[in-house]
C-alpha cells in the first residue's frame, strides 16, 4: 500500500484520483483538496440525465462520494477510507449545466469520520445534501 502524505498539492490530488475511473471518466474534476475538505465539479452532458431530462440521482451520489473520498484521503487522520453509510436528500432540480459538490469533515476519529456534502448548481441553488460516515480501512 502506498504511503499517504499529510499535505498535498491540488495537482497531486488530481493525479492520485485520476485512477478513480468511474468519477474521472464521468467528467468530475477536483477543484480544491485540503485536509477534511474537497470541492468537485462536473459539467453535465446527456449521459448524466434521466429519461425526463433531470440529473440522475446516481450522479449526485457519485459526486458526493467522490468529494468525500478526496477530503478524507489527505491530512490528519488521512488514509484509505470507504463509505460505510450515506444518506442523500434531493432538494431541487438542477437548472444549469454545471454542478459543484463540496465535502466538509464534521468530525474525525481513529476509524470513523463524518462528512457533509452540499451540491449546488451554477446559480448557487442547493440541489442535494448528503451525509456520509467514512470508515478508515488501513
Amino acid at each position: 500500500m502506498e504511503a499517504i502524505p499529510e499535505l498535498i498539492t491540488l495537482d497531486q490530488a488530481r493525479a492520485f484520483f485520476a485512477k478513480d475511473r468511474f468519477a474521472a471518466g464521468s467528467g468530475m474534476i477536483i477543484e480544491d483538496a485540503a485536509p477534511g475538505h474537497a470541492l468537485v465539479s462536473l459539467t453535465l452532458t446527456d449521459r448524466h440525465r434521466n429519461a425526463v431530462g433531470g440529473v440522475m440521482g446516481g450522479v449526485l451520489l457519485t459526486m458526493a462520494d467522490f468529494a468525500c473520498a478526496v477530503a478524507s484521503h489527505f491530512g490528519p487522520g488521512a488514509g484509505q477510507h470507504v463509505s460505510a453509510d450515506a444518506h442523500v436528500s434531493f432538494l431541487n432540480p438542477c437548472r444549469g449545466q454545471t454542478l459543484r459538490a463540496e465535502a466538509t469533515r464534521l468530525k474525525g476519529g481513529k476509524k470513523l469520520s463524518w462528512y457533509e456534502v452540499l451540491i449546488r448548481d451554477e446559480g448557487d441553488t442547493l440541489i442535494a445534501r448528503a451525509a456520509f460516515t467514512m470508515y478508515r480501512v488501513d
